[in-house]
């Protein structure tokens, strides 16, 4: 069977309430598919009517209340009565049936439901009164039901990707306080390795901080990203080669040669390492996070897609990047606390599941590197139907 794309867009009122890495989680963990694209968005009136109004065309059947979906994202997709911008999470999935899949895990929408069976049972509601009157609905997310549905959408969206979408900073729910702080959270390969839950449950862990997700992206680190992006470290790595093996090779001389041997003259003797040190260890970075050595890529192929995912997500609130940096610990899982990103999914100082910005000046340049408010929603959009 061919592979064809779907499409999760995280509603407005799910994002705001921090059900999002939930949601991740069970797309992850029941699809299978692979997640190829992801752009945060903060709708005009214009898109919302739109795709409104392609909702009555695409998704009204005699089973499916496509006018109530409709209604929906006319008043909730758009500005709120105050004008303020609401964030929508656009999730882009590849893989086979991926219509049908994404379309079972989200569910229906079925008044009362409590089972907790489907995405739109455990975050939505449709609620009737005694006089089975509507009272309450919030589908939680929205989809298509079938593959001609998805391209109609996918075509709207992506016209207004560049326009509507990328770093959502100014949304009525994200804070504008004098302490405000952009910080980006890279989900690193070891997340992406097999499917599971595991990158929705990192970022359901990262929820706590009470911070707002303003950008997001998925994408294939370069060689030339890698090698810019930790190019800081190779000197950190210097610096710190003594900490790291000078007791290690202390022991191997003093049983070797079987006197002591001081410190001092143990750090001369490391000093000439330090850079074989920090260029193989940069080596293992930049292959962990790409799949590529950078010493056997010709300089022509570093701009090039590597083999590895990545997801990037930037959260923006008061204090964003110690908020961010506490809840994933210690750079050594071993050294984190408990309920930590790292203690929890990590295992070791490099594969410990997520980097995050030590500083606010860091982020902005990391953000760079990897183009955070690039769109590669059109590009999968050509892909599959053509300009």
């Amino acid at each position: 069977m061919a592979k064809e794309l779907a499409f999760a867009l995280i509603n407005p009122y799910t994002i705001a309430k921090s059900r999002t890495g939930g949601i991740l989680a069970r797309y992850f963990g029941r699809t299978q598919l692979e997640l190829v694209g992801a752009r945060m968005f903060q709708p005009s009136q214009a898109l919302a009517d739109a795709y409104a109004d392609l909702i009555l065309k695409t998704e009204r059947t005699a089973d499916h209340p496509g006018e109530l979906l409709s209604d929906y994202v006319r008043r909730m997709y758009g500005p709120n009565p105050e004008g303020r911008l609401r964030r929508v999470m656009f999730l882009l999935f590849e893989g086979e049936n991926a219509c049908q899949k994404v379309w079972e895990v989200t569910g229906g929408i079925a008044p009362n439901a409590v089972t907790g069976q489907t995405i739109r049972d455990t975050f939505g509601d449709y609620v009737l009164d005694e006089k089975k009157q509507l009272k309450y609905f919030e589908p939680a997310v929205m989809v298509a039901r079938d593959p001609a549905g998805c391209a109609a959408v996918l075509k709207l969206w992506a016209m207004h990707a560049v326009s509507d979408g990328g770093i959502c900073a100014s949304a009525g729910d994200v804070s504008q306080a004098d302490n405000v702080q952009r910080t980006l959270v890279l989900l690193k390969p070891d997340n992406f390795r097999h499917r599971s839950l595991r990158p929705g449950n990192v970022v359901d862990l990262l929820s706590r901080s009470g911070l707002r997700i303003v950008a997001t992206k998925k994408f294939a680190m370069t060689v030339a990203q890698a090698e810019e992006f930790y190019g800081p470290v190779k000197q950190v790595l210097e610096e710190k080669m003594f900490v790291i093996h000078g007791k290690r090779i202390g022991a191997v001389l003093t049983k070797e040669f079987d006197f002591a041997i001081p410190e001092e003259s143990l750090k001369a003797a490391c000093a000439p390492l330090a850079k074989h040190f920090a260029d193989a260890q940069f080596e293992s970075i930049v292959q962990f996070m790409t799949g590529f050595k950078p010493s056997e890529v010709v300089a022509t192929d570093k701009t090039t897609a590597g083999k590895e995912e990545c997801l990037a997500l930037v959260y923006q609130g008061p204090d964003a990047v110690a908020t961010i940096r506490k809840i994933l610990g210690a750079t050594d899982p071993n050294k984190a606390e408990p309920g930590s990103v790292r203690r929890e999914f990590g295992s070791d100082v490099m594969v410990n599941a997520a980097h995050a910005s030590d500083s606010p000046e860091n982020a902005q340049r990391e953000m760079g590197i990897i183009k955070i408010d690039e769109d590669t929603l059109g590009n999968w959009v050509t892909k599959y139907y053509g300009k």
